[in-house]
């Protein structure tokens, strides 16, 4: 009975002087410097190719060799640097029935080459039901791999300008993407009744452009080719339409909240030095004009080799299930979610399946690529995307962030992830995609 007294006293002990450990690495003081940092209008929104995203990489950069990261194996720097196409659109002349067709009634997707010309002779014409779902059709065009111009009626206007914010654009693109005979450009215009003679001339620009990951690692011990990974997207949408005087989308909870939580887990696991496993984290880039940060971290990775993915994603409030929650995107997927709340037995915090299955959002962030290939890459958010009405929008801002809820969720992925951290604990792998 004294022995079993002595354990549990002990064990208590170490529990509390671990609690006091975190709670000296990850201080609201540290969260909040990095979240202001990152957030903050010098940064201008950290928008893909822009100088904001530089000056973010720079950041994170140095908070690496704070902590005494190293970068990746085969890097030189904390800099992951690939290669993608920009594509921004020159000018537009289109002229259906003989009349042209105003740059405010037209979507266009697809263009991969300097000069486009479109006539009957290589385009369909499509009209859409006005009686059916502007997305499904919408979706439909768009893979249907052909060139087509689209007829959308006015009943849509609403959803037209909204997808046409985004598709003016500057599109960013994969080489195999450039080849102009394997392009399908999609010209959607509002209003037009019928195009029974048409001519589409579109010029653009095409730039080669750098993009970048952040990424360090701090090496493992017994069981070092096992990787652990703790993720966050530092992009995201940079200047856009002014409101309220505003232009700038400082993305604070997409994804400042996400990348800050990984760097102050750098630090809480490089102070533990208890990692049997390989620990990468890494900030990536071009989350939001199609995940391409994360497909290029991933190809440079055996898949067989990752045995857990940590991406966070939106922690700067409650969850619906209340404080000291959060939900984890595929949670049914593996055992990864019962793993993490075993190690938070004791504890208020609690994870919780995602409760926006319809959403889609396990394979809408940068987890889905390693998942595809089998990994438990799971995201971790605490965001209530049915209701936010701050997500890409220029008042997603550090004011209207609930610190203390970051604090606490980080501090629970800290906890929680200690088993898989140490090798004692393994997920079960995901079923890979076909």
């Amino acid at each position: 009975m004294k022995k079993i007294l002595l354990f549990t006293i002990a064990g208590m002990a170490c529990l509390q002087v671990s609690a006091q450990n975190i709670d000296k690495i990850i201080t609201r003081a540290y969260t909040d410097h990095l979240i202001k940092t990152l957030s903050g209008d010098e940064m201008q929104g950290r928008a893909t190719f822009s100088p904001g995203i530089d000056k973010a990489a720079t950041f994170i950069e140095s908070e690496f060799k704070k902590i005494g990261l190293r970068p990746l194996s085969g890097e030189q720097s904390f800099r992951q640097t690939f290669y993608k196409y920009q594509v921004a659109s020159v000018n537009r002349a289109i002229k259906i029935d003989g009349q042209e067709i105003g740059i405010d009634r037209l979507l266009i997707s697809g263009i991969n080459a300097e000069s486009i010309k479109l006539d009957q002779s290589n385009t369909s014409v499509l009209k859409m039901d006005p009686e059916q779902p502007f997305v499904n059709q919408f979706r439909a065009a768009m893979a249907s791999g052909k060139n087509q111009v689209v007829l959308v009626d006015a009943k849509f206007t609403d959803l037209f300008k909204r997808y046409k914010g985004f598709f003016d654009k500057p599109a960013t693109l994969d080489e195999k993407d450039m080849d102009a005979a394997k392009s399908a450009v999609q010209v959607f215009v509002l209003g037009a009744e019928k195009a029974d003679e048409f001519t589409v001339d579109l010029k653009a620009k095409v730039s080669k452009m750098p993009l970048f990951n952040v990424a360090g690692m701090i090496p493992g011990k017994s069981k070092a080719k096992e990787l652990v990974v703790f993720s966050g997207h530092y992009d995201h949408l940079g200047i856009t339409k002014t409101v309220d005087g505003d232009s700038i989308a400082n993305g604070a909870d997409d994804d400042a909240s996400g990348t800050t939580a990984m760097i102050a887990l750098a630090k809480y696991y490089k102070a533990q030095k208890n990692n049997e496993r390989t620990l990468i984290f890494v900030a990536f880039t071009a989350e939001e004009v199609g995940g391409f940060g994360a497909k290029y971290f991933s190809s440079k990775l055996n898949p067989d080799e990752v045995v857990a993915m940590f991406n966070i994603e939106m922690i700067g409030k409650d969850s619906k299930f209340g404080k000291n929650t959060a939900f984890i995107t595929g949670y049914d997927k593996s055992d990864f979610g019962k793993i993490l709340q075993k190690n938070l037995t004791g504890t208020e915090f609690t994870f919780h399946p995602d409760p926006y299955i319809k959403e889609n959002l396990f394979y809408r962030s940068d987890n889905a690529t390693l998942a595809a290939l089998g990994v438990p890459a799971h995201t971790i958010s605490t965001d209530q995307i049915d209701v936010d009405k701050f997500y890409h929008t220029v008042k997603d801002e550090y004011s209207t962030l609930d610190v203390e809820n970051i604090l606490s969720t980080i501090k629970a992925i800290a906890k929680s992830a200690t088993s898989i951290v140490n090798g004692t604990d393994t997920p079960t792998r995901i079923p890979k995609l076909k």
